[in-house]
């Protein structure tokens, strides 16, 4: 992505906003609530907000990202400017009426917007199993008329390709993607709640741990 790119993201967007540039000082005296981080102590932890950089916001709700993405899409889509959308979101997400309302006007309008699924098959403690009714998310792009895949996304390399290969398409104007990334939250989702995975399964992502993997 270009600087003037866009991108939104969770409640968990620390990582997003390094990738995108973000003063890392300017983010630990956000959670700190300091005067001097990017949303000048007012959003902390969850609402990293920094428009100079494109990064416009991690979000408390569930999908909220979603909607607000076409946003700046159309805004670029309306300027005839080649600046890409990118927004990030949860399996849980997927399962929001602002995801497939997005989709459609995405496809609609051709938007240059890409869809970025953390699947960690975990909403808080519930299994995407007793959620999702399909087995991979991305398949539902299908009914939008967009490209819908499918990934490791503990494999550096291949998501590395599959958003190069997204973000060429949005930039040209042939419209939006959807991009599943299949991964795993090690920790508990926070520390006030009793972990109820098994130690096996957890033990098991372990091995596939990306920085791990890249190494090798």
């Amino acid at each position: 992505l270009r600087k003037d790119d866009y991108v939104f993201s969770t409640h968990r967007g620390h990582g997003h906003f390094i990738a995108k540039g973000g003063d890392i000082k300017k983010m630990f005296a956000e959670i700190m609530g300091k005067s001097t981080g990017v949303s000048k102590g007012m959003g902390g932890s969850m609402h990293l907000f920094s428009p100079d950089i494109g990064f416009l916001g991690g979000n408390g709700i569930v999908g909220a990202g979603i909607p607000l993405s076409i946003g700046t899409a159309y805004a670029s889509f309306y300027q005839g400017l080649d600046r890409i959308t990118v927004c990030f979101f949860g399996d849980g997400a997927a399962c929001q009426g602002t995801f497939h309302e997005s989709l459609n006007i995405a496809s609609l309008w051709k938007l240059p917007v890409i869809f970025v699924c953390e699947n960690n098959y975990y909403a808080v403690s519930t299994s995407t199993k007793e959620t999702i009714s399909v087995d991979n998310i991305s398949i539902r792009a299908t009914g939008y008329n967009m490209p819908g895949i499918t990934i490791d996304g503990n494999d550096i390399i291949k998501v590395y390709e599959t958003s190069y290969e997204a973000i060429e398409r949005a930039r040209k104007g042939d419209g939006p993607t959807l991009i599943e990334c299949k991964t795993y939250r090690i920790d508990p989702h926070c520390m006030v709640l009793k972990e109820t995975r098994k130690k096996e399964e957890i033990d098991e992502w372990r091995k596939k741990d990306p920085i791990l993997r890249f190494e090798e």
